[in-house]
């Protein structure tokens, strides 16, 4: 499988490469607020946002999304929530089952934090039970939303009698506050706009139907919290639905998996790099490279994991912990020590394995930004 043929922005490169080890990850504020301000656009105003912060999990990056007025925000572990609430940030959403101590972790949180509200999903009884009495016996109250499975089969509860029981029985239990829905569509993500927005066509009716018949009974669906980056352009179009709240969370960062794939989202500017080295010449067409699995994400299928941006074609023939393998023509080209940059296939969980991002302004590191909810563990 061949790649290759990316261009290399002169403004990712840095002025004093010697300087910095390798294998880096490269951040860039001014591409970062750019990608902010975009989707600020699309979406028509930062209350129609809940970003996801899984993908950048900084302090710095969700102050910029807080600074450009977004409120309201989404994660998936405790230790992301806590360093949303550490921030300031006003409502946040921890888009995950909470089971085991991590109940107890959530009244922790609303505790310690009392000026963030907090909010979570279920989709089934049993989880609803256990957060429900575990509240009411620590005297703390949290958002709930109905997570909703609109054909990713991932988590959520099917539209249906039983998504209906179970919304009514949040609207009854004690230590929580019914919030709406979480219609989360990670499998609508194809290239095509057109085929994005009928797959999102079909969910939508049977998704408003089941908000207008629980209203109709008295329960409130304020929040209908939607889509991921892929899915963000289809329905940030749907202005006539109140309360609805589009999550992307990629677009931050962006990143080569994305890429050129999404022509809806070709504004968006991928705004973390690679800073890797020639480590080794094996073979005449072979260049080796330190950007092992510790070093970018293996997700993706291996063709896809990394984007060269100065290696015109090229195969990846292999990938270990250390090692980045690749063949190509152009391998003379390159000599030992020599610097590459690279674009990641998968950003977010990319992010997490690096403790801090290098920042880069005007081809020059001049901070760092520690990876804060890298980890699971409590940051206080």
């Amino acid at each position: 499988s061949g790649a290759g043929g990316e261009s290399m922005r002169e403004d990712y490169r840095l002025v004093r490469e010697e300087e910095v080890h390798s294998p880096a990850l490269l951040v860039y504020p001014a591409l970062i607020r750019q990608n902010i301000a975009c989707v600020l656009r699309w979406a028509g105003g930062p209350q129609r946002l809940c970003p996801h912060v899984k993908t950048h999990k900084t302090r710095e990056i969700a102050r910029m999304l807080l600074e450009a007025g977004v409120e309201r925000h989404k994660c998936a572990t405790l230790t992301e929530a806590e360093m949303l609430a550490q921030v300031g940030a006003p409502q946040v959403l921890i888009a995950y089952p909470l089971v085991g101590p991590n109940v107890h972790r959530l009244v922790t949180l609303v505790r310690r934090y009392p000026s963030t509200r907090f909010a979570t999903l279920v989709d089934h009884p049993r989880t609803l039970a256990r957060l429900s009495a575990t509240l009411q016996a620590a005297d703390a109250e949290v958002g709930v939303l109905l997570d909703l499975n609109v054909g990713q089969h991932r988590t959520g509860m099917a539209v249906g009698p039983e998504a209906v029981a179970l919304y009514q029985q949040i609207c009854r239990s004690p230590g929580v506050r019914p919030e709406g829905f979480h219609v989360y569509d990670g499998h609508n993500n194809v290239p095509e706009p057109s085929e994005r927005e009928a797959t999102a066509e079909r969910f939508w009716g049977e998704v408003l139907a089941l908000r207008r018949q629980l209203e109709e009974q008295g329960c409130p669906v304020p929040r209908l919290v939607v889509g991921g980056t892929p899915s963000f352009p289809v329905h940030a179009r749907r202005h006539q639905i109140t309360g609805l709240e589009c999550s992307p969370g990629t677009f931050v960062l962006y990143d080569a998996g994305y890429g050129h794939k999404y022509a809806d989202l070709a504004e968006l500017t991928p705004a973390a790099v690679l800073l890797t080295r020639v480590i080794s010449r094996p073979h005449p067409r072979r260049v080796t490279l330190d950007l092992g699995t510790k070093a970018v994400a293996a997700d993706p299928p291996l063709d896809r994991r990394v984007r060269l941006l100065q290696v015109p074609e090229y195969t990846v023939v292999a990938h270990n912990e250390e090692h980045l393998v690749i063949e190509t023509d152009a391998a003379e080209r390159f000599q030992i020590g020599d610097v590459l940059y690279a674009l990641p296939g998968h950003i977010c969980p990319t992010v997490a394995l690096y403790p801090e991002l290098l920042v880069v302004e005007n081809g020059c590191v001049v901070d760092r930004w520690l990876v804060a909810a890298r980890d699971r563990t409590p940051l206080s």
